[in-house]
Parts: structure tokens; sequence; C-alpha cells
């Protein structure tokens, strides 16, 4: 199964309704399409339906979260991960910036 994106409207916000697998492959063609949507809307990605992420994916959503997107039925296993990269993120960009 590969991923498939629908986009729908709800007042305010743009929902991304994901299904499928998100692994690296996909991670440039999802950044393309959500940049391309960008309005002055909000963003959600309705993960209800993802069944399987890579840690490309995983840093994706991270990063998607960090400027303001919503994860919206984000499971307990993807969303305890996204932490943990968050925390590596910011450990690294910490490191990177005392060298």
């Amino acid at each position: 199964m590969t991923l498939r994106i629908d986009i729908s409207d709800e007042s305010d916000r743009v929902v991304f309704t994901l299904t499928g697998r998100i692994q690296a492959e996909q991670v440039s063609e999802l950044q393309a399409l959500l940049k391309s949507e960008l309005t002055e809307q909000s963003l959600v990605l309705d993960l209800r339906e993802v069944k399987l992420v890579d840690r490309d994916a995983v840093r994706f959503l991270a990063e998607i979260e960090a400027q303001g997107a919503r994860l919206r039925n984000c499971s307990a296993f993807v969303r305890e991960w996204i932490s943990r990269e968050r925390v590596e993120m910011q450990l690294s960009k910490t490191i990177n910036e005392q060298v």
C-alpha cells in the first residue's frame, strides 16, 4: 500500500487525510503538496488511517507540527516517536550551534 492523500476544507482549516504508509519516498511529495496548499487557513494532518511510518516521516511530522500544523488522530506510538525525534533534533541543533 502506498500513501493516499485526501484534501478537504473545514471552515478555517485545510485537512489532509493520510491513508497507508508514510515513508521517505513520500515525504518530499507530501512537503511539496503542503507548500502548494498553504493559505491563511491552518493545516491539519489526519493520521487515523496511517498504518506505517519510517524515521524520515516521523521527522517530517515533527517539523510540520513545530511549524504550526496540527496532527489529528495520531497514534500513541507515533506521538511518542515524534517526541523523541524532536528532543534528538533539538540536541543536534544545540551541538551544531556550539561547534
